[in-house]
């Protein structure tokens, strides 16, 4: 706790007022179950993508062509927000290893389209599923409304510039 009040009234933590400080304490608890919630979401995958010599970033580059098959080079930047450079190093990986598949674009031969080849989309919809159960675990007690509500504040948290990269909610869900 001396650790948190350190860090709130350190030079760029500083938030003003005591009211502003206890704002900022009140959503530490959200934080943190986001933090640990994010570690425990991705580390069953993490720990399959090791057995391939992969990581996070080959993770969601596979997650995103197999969800958006012929996405181009440069949409898949836009959605991952990483470097032109680290995006490269994971393509040939899953290029080279037969996962991904390039093809020119035939109406601009500038762009280069991107789909997953049968190993890619097994890899893919292995990792996937893994998430899938952990999803559908954490909801299962909770009921359709619930589920619906922390969908609309994941929705939230994303940037609004974003929000439209989103896939539509399912009609019905069975959670």
């Amino acid at each position: 706790m001396a650790e948190q009040q350190a860090w709130i009234g350190s030079p760029g933590g500083d938030t003003g007022t005591g009211a502003e400080a206890a704002e900022i304490d009140s959503y530490r608890r959200i934080i943190e179950l986001l933090f640990f919630a994010y570690r425990d979401f991705t580390g069953e995958a993490d720990a399959v993508l090791a057995d391939y010599d992969m990581g996070r970033a080959h993770h969601r580059a596979l997650y995103f062509i197999g969800a958006n098959g012929g996405i181009s080079v440069s949409e898949l930047l836009e959605i991952l927000k990483i470097t032109k450079q680290s995006l490269n190093r994971v393509l040939s990986t899953l290029i080279d290893d037969g996962y991904v598949l390039q093809e020119t674009d035939g109406g601009d031969r500038r762009r280069r389209l991107m789909y997953l080849t049968d190993k890619g989309r097994a890899l893919e919809t292995r990792l996937t599923a893994k998430q899938s159960l952990r999803i559908r675990g954490a909801l299962a007690d909770l009921g359709d409304e619930a589920a619906r509500g922390f969908e609309r504040v994941l929705e939230a948290l994303v940037d609004e510039c974003d929000r439209s990269r989103v896939r539509p909610p399912e009609p019905r869900h069975r959670f």
